[in-house]
């Protein structure tokens, strides 16, 4: 069921999105080459329960059911996927390399209400990555402030994806297509999907109170995805890196609201 929020239930949007941009903050400035993804992931969970908030991710089973005693749910506070995974990727003793392309995705609760919100990083700084690295993150980072750009009241859901898809053919791009953006609130993942291309379909009109998590992933090869064994991690079958980047957006009389800041 897609949902309008009030602008009391954004306000509190608000307190958990900047939760979130402050740990993908506290993220970039902790990344370096040797740290583990299981060190950054403390680091997150540390602040978020430190600013009133609980983790999204930690128990997550999917839709509204979270069992962190389940051996299948998810198992930590992030995801943070490295080169060629896209996204879900479980933090644990892997040192993170000079030049490697990390994708930290955060989400949190607080008084009950959702922020999520994504960002890759070049461990060492832009100038430790490849050109083509740079490039991919700098697209994807685009990609994202067009896509919200487009969600105006009045617009369409598919302006969204347009908008993103856009970019990445102007760049060369590979855009991910099984795994969409989504409306947000007091679960994690509401309606609507928000897909990161052009569907062609006739969909929702936008309007005042919409809360959405747009969040664009692209590659810089074939489209093609699998999940890795362990149920979770997402990669490009040909290995190529990827990038992800996410704000979680409320679409207000005067245009779109990024959440996700601080």
């Amino acid at each position: 069921m897609i949902t309008r929020k009030s602008r009391a239930e954004i306000a509190k949007m608000r307190s958990a999105g900047r939760i979130v941009a402050e740990v993908l903050a506290l993220v970039e400035e902790s990344l370096r080459p040797g740290i583990s993804t299981a060190e950054l992931d403390a680091l997150a969970e540390r602040h978020i329960r430190a600013a009133g908030g609980t983790p999204s991710f930690l128990g997550y089973l999917g839709g509204r059911k979270y069992d962190v005693t389940n051996p299948h749910a998810y198992k930590a506070s992030t995801c943070i996927s490295i080169d060629h995974e896209i996204v879900h990727g479980i933090p644990g003793d892997r040192e993170i390399k000079a030049g490697a392309v990390v994708s930290v995705d955060v989400g949190a609760i607080y008084d009950g209400w959702h922020g999520d919100g994504a960002r890759t990083f070049i461990c060492g700084g832009p100038e430790a990555g490849t050109a083509a690295a740079r490039q991919l993150v700098e697209s994807t980072r685009l990609a994202t402030m067009a896509g919200i750009a487009a969600a105006r009241p009045g617009a369409h859901l598919d302006d969204i994806g347009t908008a993103v898809e856009a970019v990445a053919r102007e760049r060369g791009f590979g855009v991910v297509r099984g795994y969409t953006g989504h409306g947000i609130g007091t679960d994690m993942h509401e309606d609507p999907s928000v897909p990161n291309y052009r569907t062609g379909r006739r969909t929702m009109k936008l309007e005042p109170g919409l809360c959405l998590a747009i969040e664009p992933m692209f590659m810089l090869g074939h489209e093609e995805t699998a999940v890795m064994p362990d149920g979770w991690t997402v990669v490009t079958v040909d290995r190529s890196l990827a990038a992800h980047f996410e704000h979680t957006i409320a679409i207000t009389a005067d245009g779109p609201e990024i959440l996700t800041r601080v």
